[in-house]
């Protein structure tokens, strides 16, 4: 989102995180703008049962986290490290300086917002009207059409049935039910266990 150069130029610095290693938890303060730049994080909201609901798969060049940053509050969701991963990060005042100084940046951030947000509804709309089967394919759809790293150039679907129960709501057995369903109406492919949009 924003270069790895005006970050370091404006003091960020770099921190190392291991896979399954909390970068922030759901409920505390934000002090720093975060931005990865190799790994994966998965951005989510953990239940008393261990459950966990995937908010975001953040993929290296995205932002995470943004929401103090702007409204002063607390962090809407925990950021867990996925696999071995590497994030930028600048303290939350200098951050707000740089994009008094940059209204460009300021933009494409307010542009980001948006476009979460509106997937937001989506996925709310998804979840409180719709059956596995929708809300399976209205994810996958999202990821075709927004061409992140989930869905490559075949469009071939790269979350795990984990990671789709986790973003649907959905159980793992019923992801995988609804799968072969989408897979014999002919809405999806799956070969070798690879499932193709």
């Amino acid at each position: 989102m924003i270069s790895i150069d005006t970050l370091l130029a404006w003091g960020a610095t770099y921190k190392k995180v291991n896979r399954n290693e909390t970068i922030f938890r759901e409920g505390t303060e934000g002090h720093f703008y975060y931005q990865l730049v190799s790994g994966c994080v998965h951005w989510v909201n953990v239940n008393e049962e261990g459950k966990e609901f995937i908010q975001n798969i953040i993929e290296p060049g995205e932002s995470f986290g943004e929401f103090p940053l702007f409204d002063d509050s607390v962090f809407a969701a925990s950021a867990i490290a996925s696999v071995d991963s590497v994030v930028i990060r600048l303290h939350k005042v200098t951050f707000l300086n740089l994009l008094k100084e940059y209204p460009e940046i300021h933009f494409a951030f307010t542009r980001l917002l948006t476009q979460r947000l509106r997937f937001k509804f989506l996925l709310l709309k998804e979840l409180s009207c719709f059956g596995p089967e929708h809300r399976i394919s209205t994810l996958f759809n999202h990821l075709k059409e927004s061409q992140k790293n989930e869905c490559d150039n075949k469009y071939q679907v790269q979350l795990t049935r984990q990671e789709i129960a986790n973003m649907t709501g959905l159980r793992v057995e019923t992801v995988i039910r609804s799968i072969r369903h989408l897979q014999n109406k002919g809405t999806l492919v799956i070969n070798k266990g690879k499932v193709y949009c």
